[in-house]
């Protein structure tokens, strides 16, 4: 009934049926939410973003990530489509309507002819062609199997949820409206500007404030740096805020004409601008604690929280040694692994990797071979740490950056370099695209 079987429906799950079912496969897409639930997840609809709502930068000159952006849509991707779709305003980031970008993409996978999707749990490997991207909360019982196979212990990490303010509980007599530097339109982020004492009294708080206790299973798992809660930060030194999420620079206070002492940012959460996330504030406060720490800030003393900030125990493999240069599991090349499991951390990187596996598998269905994308990519440098360039015995997760990439040839001058990186890879992808035949069934 089907050529392929994908067990997890998230962003990279999603786009490799998409991909998958687009060249003309049949796609079994299970899905395990809509019958057991996640400690993260709050809906059932498939690619739900649990925690930012932004892609990140879509400057695809001067920023890696923007790079990805744009040779994902260059290939056809079905989250940047969707992305695109519910876009909110954020600057010079990509960042959506949660809710709209999460029901487009349902909505295409279901009303897709070549994709079946059955809401079940899979405990076991598949001994067909198959893709695992059940992400970094992959039920007890897959991963015991994976572990079983690969013989591998399993790496984790922490990743923690930033919360979401009603809008009208802003007091907007204390905060304004300004992006960094004024980029964007100037007006993507609601600021909350501190003084000296009220930023010290904070992080006072957020230092004593009661944290959410640790099972036994979890007391030596290490935080991803881009993920880092707000209170770890705090607790690394007084300043850390205010060179990280809480950095005053760019931001002129329309009371006084400068620079506050810190500034806590606020980014729309939603097409209609009435919920906004606290930037940066991923949090392992409890939730009481939150609603009284976070309601220190100025502006946000009497702040209403749609959602408040969690923790949860992300799960991924040791792929720079378990899977080949197209993703499939060494020991039982039957199965593909793709999105946040193989250790990318990110939306885009997952769904990449996500977009990435379905070509491969695709490719090997028809009986053809597709070639990794150059080093040179977005693309080709994410899937090159993934699968060997990555440091196994210390692999930790990892967003595309352009210290993924190799170096240039000829060096230019450091504020040129960048756009050098993404002009080389901007070439580069249009020949490989050029050398690679229709995926089509």
């Amino acid at each position: 009934m089907h050529d392929i079987h994908i067990i997890g429906g998230g962003l990279a799950g999603s786009e490799a049926a998409w991909q998958l079912a687009e060249a003309g496969f049949k796609v079994r897409l299970s899905e395990m939410r809509g019958v057991e639930g996640t400690p993260a997840h709050h809906t059932d609809s498939l690619a739900e973003l649990v925690c930012s709502n932004s892609f990140r930068s879509d400057d695809a000159e001067k920023n890696a990530v923007g790079l990805l952006h744009a040779e994902m849509r260059a290939l056809g991707s079905l989250i940047l489509r969707e992305g695109d779709a519910h876009r909110v305003p954020a600057g010079s980031a990509l960042a959506m309507d949660r809710d709209g970008f999460s029901a487009g993409v349902t909505a295409a996978i279901e009303n897709h002819p070549n994709i079946e999707l059955v809401r079940e749990r899979v405990d076991t490997l598949p001994e067909g062609p198959a893709i695992i991207a059940t992400g970094p909360l992959t039920a007890a019982s897959l991963a015991g199997a994976i572990q079983a196979e690969t013989g591998q212990d399993q790496l984790a990490f922490f990743d923690a949820i930033a919360p979401i303010v009603h809008r009208e509980s802003i007091d907007m007599d204390v905060c304004w409206f300004q992006s960094r530097w004024n980029k964007g339109d100037g007006k993507d982020y609601i600021n909350c500007p501190m003084n000296k004492d009220e930023y010290l009294a904070f992080i006072e708080a957020l230092n004593d404030g009661e944290k959410t206790e640790f099972k036994e299973w979890e007391k030596n798992t290490p935080y991803f740096d881009g993920c880092m809660p707000i209170e770890v930060m705090a607790s690394r030194g007084v300043d850390t805020l205010r060179h990280g999420p809480m950095k005053p620079v760019g931001l002129d206070d329309p009371r006084t004409g400068r620079w506050p002492y810190a500034v806590v940012q606020l980014r729309q959460d939603n097409a209609l601008g009435t919920l906004w996330n606290i930037v940066g504030f991923q949090t392992k406060l409890k939730y009481a604690e939150q609603v009284r720490i976070f309601r220190m800030i100025p502006g946000l003393q009497n702040a209403e929280f749609a959602r408040l900030g969690g923790l949860h125990r992300n799960t991924f493999i040791r792929s720079p040694i378990l899977l080949d240069g197209t993703l499939r599991l060494k020991s039982r090349p039957n199965v593909r692994f793709a999105g946040q499991i193989t250790g990318c951390e990110g939306y885009v990187e997952s769904a990449a990797i996500g977009l990435l596996a379905g070509r491969f598998a695709a490719a090997e269905l028809a009986g053809r071979t597709l070639p990794t994308p150059p080093a040179t990519t977005a693309l080709g440098a994410l899937i090159g740490h993934i699968t060997g360039g990555g440091e196994a015995d210390t692999y930790q997760p990892m967003n595309v950056n352009f210290g993924l990439f190799p170096p240039l040839e000829n060096l230019p001058r450091k504020a040129d370099r960048k756009l050098a990186m993404t002009s080389r890879a901007r070439e580069a992808m249009a020949e490989w695209q050029a050398g690679i035949a229709p995926q089509t069934a």
